[in-house]
């Protein structure tokens, strides 16, 4: 069996190394019938965090405050229907006492209103919300270049690995 080189694996990435690196290590892992594996570090020589537009909804809500006019509580119609109705009732005799009734309803009710008259105009807030999209810088990863064996490699980790990354070390047959 000859070793042509080394395979590093980091969390994403594998890069292949020339197998004089650790080949004493794994020489020795293959002798014992174990796993060709190794955990090595490597130096971190630079690290630049990457970042990407994202577009998100948000919603944004104003407030703006408009004038209402005042309502009746139907009370004073009410109680001029039933004065109406009673007045109607008291004038009409025979058949068109039904109608003299019906009459005192209606005008009592249309008086009573008057009479009540509206509630002062009132003011009150009202809320108007939209959904707009709105563009935020999120943090996807780093870049990372680190150094082993005497050479450079690049990997792009999902978290800021620190001042070493650790290595898989796996020969390649």
């Amino acid at each position: 069996m000859f070793l042509s080189e080394l395979k590093i694996m980091t969390n994403f990435v594998s890069t292949r190394l020339p197998s004089a690196v650790l080949a004493s290590a794994m020489l020795s892992g293959l002798v014992l019938g174990l796993p060709a594996q190794a955990q090595e570090v490597g130096n971190v020589i630079s690290r630049t965090a990457v970042y990407q537009q994202v577009s998100v909804p948000r919603q944004v809500c104003t407030q703006t405050q408009i004038n209402v006019p005042g309502q009746t509580s139907g009370a004073g119609a009410a109680m001029g229907a039933i004065a109406g109705g009673a007045i109607g009732n008291a004038i009409g005799k025979g058949e068109g006492r039904a109608i003299a009734t019906m009459i005192g309803v209606i005008g009592g009710a249309i008086a009573g209103d008057k009479v009540e008259g509206p509630q002062a105009t009132q003011t009150q807030t009202q809320q108007t919300c939209t959904t707009q999209q709105v563009f935020e810088n999120r943090l996807t990863g780093y870049n990372v270049i680190y150094e082993f064996a005497g050479k450079q490699y690049n990997v792009q980790l999902p978290k800021d690995p620190g001042p070493t990354i650790k290595l898989q070390i796996t020969p390649v047959l």
